[in-house]
């Protein structure tokens, strides 16, 4: 067994692609429109994972599948399947760039190794300090969570 994807459901396409891709740094690896079916995928990856997924298809890496229905929805309880968890270089520079981004860092990286963020349809994303944890430093040492997470 092997892990494929995670489908998050999007009410703003644009506003997602804004944050998945121009904001938090994952790749468009395709996208597929069904007029019939009336929704529109779009698949992610992390850029490490990218030229994997592009050059063996979205079963070459792990991928992230937006679904955007075109025909207004109301979701709730984005958190309840739990959240996307994504291994960065540098935890305390992912997250530096991702608040001048205007992204809120809900739980910062008080502990050096971990903080969570949320998209735009409030599903949350943990961020893991690849290899050891970094010294706890300011400002996210003394940083108070911001909202859920």
């Amino acid at each position: 067994m092997r892990y494929l994807h995670t489908m998050v459901r999007v009410t703003d396409l644009d506003a997602a692609l804004d944050f998945y891709v121009t904001k938090f740094g994952l790749v468009e690896t395709r996208r597929m429109e069904s007029e019939k079916g009336r929704f529109t995928l779009v698949f992610l990856a992390a850029p490490e994972d990218a030229p994997h997924v592009k050059e063996q298809g979205s079963r070459g890496r792990p991928t992230l599948e937006l679904t955007y229905n075109w025909d207004p929805e109301v979701y709730t309880g984005g958190r309840n399947f739990g959240h996307l968890a994504y291994e960065v270089d540098d935890i305390y520079a992912t997250c530096d760039k991702l608040m001048k981004a205007g992204i809120t860092i809900n739980r910062p990286p008080r502990d050096g190794n971990m903080a969570f963020i949320r998209s735009p349809d409030n599903i949350s994303i943990e961020l893991l300090q690849k290899g050891d944890p970094k010294p706890p430093a300011e400002p996210w040492l003394s940083m108070p969570n911001t909202g859920v997470w």
